[in-house]
This record gives structure tokens, sequence and C-alpha cells, in this order.
């Protein structure tokens, strides 16, 4: 097994507790694929077609409103998976864009395989189910923080909860994330401790 697989099963013996069985039963549908900067995954009214295992870079998932401005709504980097979810699970088009920030490689699965692993195997897609509501939790949290919070408390609630965040994402994307304006973005880094 190569050290991207390795590292895959890895993680999913570490957050999901999957048997060896099961590892070894998911893993040969992942493919290698790597990037540059900038590069659009997904692009609103498109297939979600995979699912990816991110093992370098930052991603990010976005939404564009009819002037083009756009709303930063999720980061993905090492280790986690990716890709634009509600498209992913539906099938539907995507009303969002998953973009790279940085050079980005993946181990990348065909949505179509995964969805059969998931009928055939009860730990994969007992798996997906937890993923999946992990993620929905995680959105349901940062609205309520959008909606509830200061720019100060925001940008405090990120820190305590993803320090690191700084050094990987480019401020405006962060700005953007948390719904403050990123001229004030800067004033709060100025102003906070870190």
């Amino acid at each position: 097994m190569d050290k991207d697989h390795q590292l895959l099963a890895n993680y999913l013996r570490t957050v999901f507790q999957l048997s060896e069985t099961s590892i070894n039963y998911f893993l040969p549908h992942w493919r290698y694929f790597d990037c540059v900067r900038k590069t659009t995954l997904t692009n609103v009214g498109e297939s979600e077609n995979y699912l990816y295992f991110v093992l370098e870079g930052v991603q990010r998932v976005y939404s564009l409103n009819a002037d083009g401005r756009e709303a930063t709504l999720i980061f993905t980097y090492a280790p986690s998976f990716g890709g634009v979810l509600d498209a992913m699970m539906t099938g539907q088009v995507s009303r969002f864009c998953y973009e790279t920030l940085t050079p980005s490689s993946f181990l990348r699965a065909p949505i179509a395989e995964v969805k059969k692993l998931m009928v055939n195997n009860v730990e994969i897609s007992q798996m997906v189910n937890i993923g999946v509501s992990a993620a929905l939790g995680g959105v349901l949290d940062r609205l309520a923080e959008i909606q509830l919070l200061s720019s100060e408390d925001k940008f405090k609630q990120l820190l305590s909860r993803s320090p690191h965040i700084l050094t990987l994402v480019p401020h405006k994307y962060l700005a953007s994330y948390l719904g403050i304006d990123p001229t004030n973005f800067s004033k709060l880094i100025n102003r906070i401790k870190i």
C-alpha cells in the first residue's frame, strides 16, 4: 500500500474505527489526483462526481450571488474529506463551487462507486452517515455563530476551534467565511492577541 492510501487507511481506523475488512474493501476505489492553486474542482451547475480525501493543500466551498459576490462556506485541508456534499449525496447539480486555494493533492473516488460500496457494506454506509451528520452539525454551529455573535466573538471562536487556520488560509477568505468586512478582519488580527 502506498503512503497516500496508508494515510487514508489510518484516518478511517482512527476517526471512524472501520474494520480492516471494510478498509480493504474501500481503498481500491481511490486514485491519486493533484492540481495547482485556484483550480475549480466543482462549478455551479455541475455534478459532483467525486468524494475527495485531502492529502495536501487548502480548498474551499463557496457560493456566488447574482452580482458575483462570493461567500466562503467551508474550508478543507488534510486529513479530511472534501467536495460539495449536498450535490454529491443527492445527485443534483451543485449550487456551490469547490476550488483549491493552494496547490493540492488528493485521493478521490467516484461518488457512484462510493454509493455502491455503501449499499454493499454496512460499516462504510455508517461511516458516510456519520460524516454527513458531523458536517451538518458543523454547518448548523456556524450558522448560529454568524447570526448570534459579534465580529470579534466570531473571530475568537474561529481561533479557539482552529488556531492554525490563520497560517493556512488567506485572510480575505477567512473574512468571507466569518461574514466580516476584510478591513475589520485586519483590525481584529492586529487588536486581539493570538
